[in-house]
This record gives C-alpha cells, sequence and structure tokens, in this order.
C-alpha cells in the first residue's frame, strides 16, 4: 500500500496541472458544502443565542389571553387568583429550577417622566427579591433593592441603560426623581446585564422578536405596584433553569402549577375560548428549533446543489484515470507479464484515484473555511466551522475516489498482458 501512494503522488507531481483540474470538481463541491454546513451551524447558534441568551436559561411564565399576554389595563381578569407562598415555595423546590421570580409588569409604560424628558419605549415591573438574580441583571451604578425597601414600601426604583438615557439623556439618573403617574419614585440605581450578550438583528423578523429585550424598563419593588396600578393583580413568573436543555420541561412544570390560580375560564365573564386567561410558559427551545429548521431549509436545498459539483468531479476523475490506464498499458502488460496479479493492478489504480480525490478534498477543506469567512465578512452573516464536516468531508472524497476508480481499476486489472504488451 505505501508503494502504491508513493507511486500515486508521483503521478500527481508529474501532471500538477492535469491533476489539478481533476481535482477542481472535488475541490469547489466540498469547499461549498463545508462553507453551507458552516453557515447553518452559525445561523442555528445565532438563533439559539437570540432567543435564549448567552446561558441565563431564563423560561418566562406569562398570563395569555389566547395567543396574547394577558393586558391588565383592561382590569383584573375574572377568575384569575394571585399566586400563593405555596405555589412559590414549589415551583422553587423543583428539581431542575435554579431560582424563581414572580413580578408584574406593563408592556409598554405610561407617564414615566423625569422632569421634561419621557420614558417613550419600555415596560415598568414591579419585582420581588429574586428578580435580579433569576434574570442576570447587576447594579452597576447606585444600589440594588435591599430587604427594608420591600418591606418599608420604600419609593425606589431602577433603570436599565436604556430608560436611563431617555430620562436623563445628561446623565446623572441615580439619586434623581422620577415620576409613575404623578408619583414620584427616587431612582437608586441602574442594570445592565451581567453577561455581555445583545441579540443580532440582521432582519425585520429580528427586529420584531427581540427589539422589546432592547426597550428601557423601569423597574420597581413588587410592594409599591398597588401605588401606581391596581392592587391584587395575577403575577407572572420567570425561572432559571439549571440547564438549558431543561427549559422546556421546567416552564411546562411551572405553568402546570401557576395554572392552580386559574379557576374559571374566560375574562369579564365571557364563555369565549379565544377569551380564555391561562397561564402559558414560552418556550423558547421549541420556538429556537422551528426557526433554525426553517433557516436550515434553503440551505440543505443548496448542499443538494453542491453535490452535483461532487458528482463531476468523481465523473472528472474517472474519466482522466481512464485516460491514465491507456496512457500506461505497456506498463500494465509489463507488470502482469512479470506477474503481477489483478488485485495488485486494481490496487494500484484505486490507490491512486483515492489520493487525487483525497487531495481535492483536503484542498477543498481549505477553501471552504476561507469561503466561510469571507460569507461572514461580506453578509454579516453568522458561521462556525463545523469539524465533524471537515472529517466528512475529506472522508467523503475519498469514497468518491474508491465509487469512481473502480472501473478504471477494473479495466486496468482485465487487460490482457500480450495485447497489452502490442500497443505502442
Amino acid at each position: 500500500m505505501g508503494e502504491n501512494i508513493r507511486l500515486a503522488f508521483q503521478g500527481v507531481w508529474a501532471h500538477k496541472m492535469r491533476s489539478f483540474l481533476t481535482m477542481l470538481g472535488v475541490i469547489i463541491g466540498i469547499a461549498s458544502i463545508i462553507a453551507i454546513v458552516s453557515t447553518i451551524r452559525g445561523t442555528n447558534e445565532q438563533i439559539m443565542q437570540n432567543l435564549i441568551g448567552a446561558g441565563n436559561n431564563n423560561v418566562k411564565i406569562t398570563l395569555r389571553q389566547g395567543e396574547d399576554d394577558y393586558y391588565m389595563d383592561n382590569g383584573l381578569p375574572d377568575g384569575v387568583s394571585v399566586v400563593t407562598d405555596e405555589q412559590k415555595k414549589e415551583i422553587r423546590s423543583l428539581d431542575d429550577v435554579a431560582d424563581a421570580s414572580f413580578y408584574t409588569w406593563r408592556s409598554y409604560a405610561q407617564s414615566v417622566t423625569a422632569g421634561s424628558h419621557t420614558m417613550d419605549t419600555g415596560s415598568v415591573c414591579g419585582v420581588d427579591e429574586h428578580y435580579l438574580s433569576t434574570t442576570g441583571l447587576a447594579v452597576y451604578s447606585g444600589r440594588p433593592f435591599t430587604d427594608a425597601d420591600f418591606d418599608r414600601m420604600n419609593k425606589v426604583v431602577l433603570l436599565d441603560e436604556t430608560a436611563a438615557s431617555q430620562l436623563f439623556p445628561e446623565g446623572g439618573a441615580v439619586g434623581s426623581i422620577v415620576e409613575i403617574i404623578g408619583e414620584p419614585f427616587t431612582v437608586i440605581g441602574l442594570v445592565k446585564r451581567s453577561d455581555s450578550f445583545e441579540p443580532s438583528i440582521s432582519s425585520l423578523q429580528d427586529y420584531m422578536t427581540y427589539e422589546q429585550s432592547a426597550s428601557g424598563m423601569l423597574i420597581m419593588p413588587l410592594p409599591d405596584w398597588p401605588i401606581v396600578y391596581m392592587y391584587d393583580e395575577p403575577q407572572n413568573c420567570v425561572v432559571r433553569a439549571k440547564e438549558t436543555k431543561k427549559m422546556s420541561d421546567v416552564g411546562k412544570e411551572v405553568e402546570k402549577i401557576m395554572q392552580q390560580s386559574v379557576t374559571q375560564a374566560g375574562t369579564s365573564g365571557s364563555d369565549d375560548e379565544s377569551a380564555a386567561v391561562t397561564y402559558k410558559a414560552e418556550d423558547l427551545l421549541e420556538k429556537a428549533k422551528n426557526q433554525q429548521q426553517l433557516a436550515a431549509s434553503t440551505n440543505n436545498l443548496l448542499i443538494w446543489i453542491a453535490s452535483i459539483a461532487l458528482l463531476v468531479g468523481g465523473i472528472g476523475v474517472m474519466n482522466i484515470m481512464l485516460v491514465s490506464v491507456t496512457e500506461r498499458t505497456n506498463e500494465i502488460g509489463l507488470k502482469k507479464a512479470l506477474g503481477a496479479r489483478k488485485q495488485r493492478i486494481m490496487s494500484q489504480f484505486l490507490t491512486e484515484s483515492v489520493v487525487l480525490t483525497s487531495l481535492g478534498g483536503i484542498l477543498g477543506v481549505i477553501a471552504g473555511i476561507i469561503l466561510a469567512e469571507v460569507i461572514a465578512k461580506t453578509t454579516q452573516t453568522p458561521v462556525a466551522i463545523s469539524v465533524p464536516s471537515i472529517f466528512i468531508g475529506v472522508g467523503f472524497s475519498m469514497l468518491i475516489g474508491v465509487i469512481f476508480g473502480i472501473l478504471p481499476a477494473r479495466k486496468a486489472a482485465n487487460l490482457d498482458p500480450i495485447e497489452a504488451l502490442r500497443r505502442e
């Protein structure tokens, strides 16, 4: 085998241009597949990060009316009670839950002002003591809430970076006063995510999916909520799963416990199922999976198209090997006359074919990695090089060499030595 490989490399080096042109189809096919697979993998990872975030494993369980969040400004929903302490304890004691927080919120801030400035977009949240640790928010200026803030109903708030820039564009937010529907609150701190993750927004669909996370947020202690909003509002829940793969299961378990607070379907006495109010977990893993499948469907079609180049490359290899058999007829006849068996001749030509396509596969992998990086830089498309796809690509190129090298190898092995020696 070692001798066959050495002879194969000698043959490739002796006909460098012909060998390169023969390998070109394999190079293009492998490079295209590597680039496409890298794009698929990069896109999938970006979708997963955009939806789930950089490892915080948060799952939200919110009160829904049909397919939409229930809008509390329409009034308290009939048949939905506040979450009990027993329910909260049960949720926090679940095996796969690292932490859980219960909160009320308004998805659109109403009459939040600081002097002449207003918070045009964003949300207002009333949170418990676990909210910051559960959601991965950290105070980077000022101080967080203390037990005294919750016990004494201190009128204090935290702002995220967006809300702070809207209300205090000149800076100096900490220690200043904001008014929420006419009630003054003191800003005690500014918060931001404890990691550096931000969603990548490259399309209108991305914007619609992620723009809410980029809006401003004002956070107050949950006991202060009735000062500006309603008493006895049903709470939502956000939990942090211990593992990303457990997020869906955790969401379903918490949803089931939260649903105990719903004693009847419908709002305002309505029996319409579309108006039914229930707690529902946001299944981000399923949403990510659906988006990944949608993104991959087009790319999978491109892989099949790229595979045609491999087929063409394989045919080119078979053609050049048949030419090689014709050129080396005398050599084959001499070897057979000296006692070389069919298996030996066939092995030699199969080795040459595999070496040729393997070199093409290796060059294709290199070209594919370069192409993937070029795509990433020119189109801002995320890519992630897949190591398994590299080995699969090289292995597949070797398989092409075997498949398309069999016919020329069999032709060489079956040559009659006498007839072969007679040929010029």
